[in-house]
């Protein structure tokens, strides 16, 4: 399993790459029925909202795991 910081990267890159290719999702999917064009868009904001939520998930999860090891540790 990918360190916390690592997976919040790869979340940030994937949530920035669906926000800037919204735009040109419109203009590739321009050939297809009005229905699959919809569709399509759909799915793209699905997914959008989707690792937006897992990005906020690992964002809390990191702040619950900083708060944690922020604790005072007994001396050996």
């Amino acid at each position: 399993m990918l360190p916390i910081h690592m997976r919040i990267n790869r979340a940030e890159r994937l949530v920035r790459m669906l926000e800037e290719d919204a735009p040109l999702l419109a203009v590739r999917v321009s050939q297809l029925t009005l229905e699959r064009q919809q569709s399509t868009k759909n799915y793209a904001a699905e997914l959008t909202t989707k690792a937006r939520a897992e990005l906020a998930a690992l964002i809390e999860e990191k702040s619950f795991w900083d708060w944690t090891d922020a604790s005072p540790h007994a001396a050996d």
